[in-house]
């Protein structure tokens, strides 16, 4: 008998649509924008009610800039910036409004929702025997790597897309668990890493084909002029020349999936520590009036509650 899937949400995502869309428009009593919490919660609250799901936690961000991997690398993700005022209010609602649904919601200032999601997943497989597919909430290619079994799935729950194993492959041409390896050779300008110049998904997808991992490619330089690609003659130098680079992008790239600091709830969390609780109106409705939302959206939001809580 199949059992039950893991979810895990990976807020940002969601998060961030809202904030750059401009069908969610939501003022406070005060005309502050609280579009970002407001379309958050119209989130959740329609996942809850189309998915039900028993087993569910949320990965927020908190390391920007702060993070492990911008000690190895100051450039990671520098094309971010903070928060400002507004925005930091918001991500703080978006953080309160899962306890108020019912949902466990982890944050870290060392590590990115990635790694949370990443021991999340390796820990509560191990605790159900690798009988639960886990469900990831996400569009983010990296996360691909996360995906075991053929039932895990990435899923953009927006573009209601599902991503399993072998769409990852007809996709990027290597296999889930390639991908750290892969954007160590291509690079990703999304989060700033850099990869080895001159390379690209082309090769990359090529040279992982016929070598499996980085480490592999690496041991086999010799043999790289020899593949089907336009400039493999030279290729072998130039991936020698940036070895280092291909190194640290890899390890940039890569989901921490088994994170042992004792301070991090994650962590240690535990398959019935995720368990759905029942969402409590009343504290729902006093985290609504506490962002001053405005009576019209009150309503609506209280309304979608009250039909989960029955």
């Amino acid at each position: 008998m199949a059992k039950d899937p893991i979810y895990l949400i990976d807020a940002y995502i969601y998060i961030f649509q809202s904030h750059f869309s401009p069908y969610v428009v939501c003022l406070d009593k005060n005309g502050n924008d609280l579009s970002v919490v407001y379309g958050f919660t119209e989130f959740l609250l329609q996942f809850l009610r189309r998915v039900d799901p028993v087993h569910i936690a949320v990965g927020l961000d908190a390391s920007l800039f702060c993070g492990f991997r911008h000690q190895l690398c100051p450039n990671y993700k520098s094309n971010r910036e903070l928060p400002d005022e507004n925005l930091a209010m918001q991500l703080q609602g978006c953080a309160e409004v899962c306890a108020a649904l019912g949902l466990v919601a982890f944050a870290s200032e060392v590590y990115e929702a990635d790694d949370i999601i990443g021991t999340l997943a390796n820990r509560l497989r191990k605790q159900s025997n690798s009988q639960r597919p886990v469900i990831i909430l996400s569009r983010d290619k990296d996360l691909a790597q996360l995906l075991e079994n053929e039932r895990d799935c990435l899923w953009d729950y927006s573009g209601n897309r599902k991503r399993y194993r072998q769409d990852i492959f007809t996709e990027y041409g290597v296999h889930s668990e390639q991908i750290p390896d892969y954007l160590g050779l291509a690079g990703d300008s999304v989060d700033c890493i850099t990869g080895v110049p001159g390379v690209g998904p082309v090769k990359a997808k090529k040279l992982l084909a016929q070598f499996g991992t980085l480490e592999e490619v690496y041991e086999n330089l010799d043999k790289v002029a020899e593949l089907p690609l336009r400039g493999a003659g030279k290729l072998g130098a130039l991936l020698d020349k940036h070895k280092s680079q291909a190194e640290l992008s890899r390890q940039l790239a890569t989901i921490v999936t088994a994170v042992a600091d004792q301070a991090e709830p994650f962590a240690t969390a535990e398959l019935d520590s995720i368990s759905r609780k029942n969402i409590t109106t009343n504290e729902f409705a006093a985290f609504l009036e506490n962002y001053s939302f405005p009576s019209r959206i009150v309503n609506s939001l209280m309304s979608s509650a009250q039909r989960l809580a029955t």
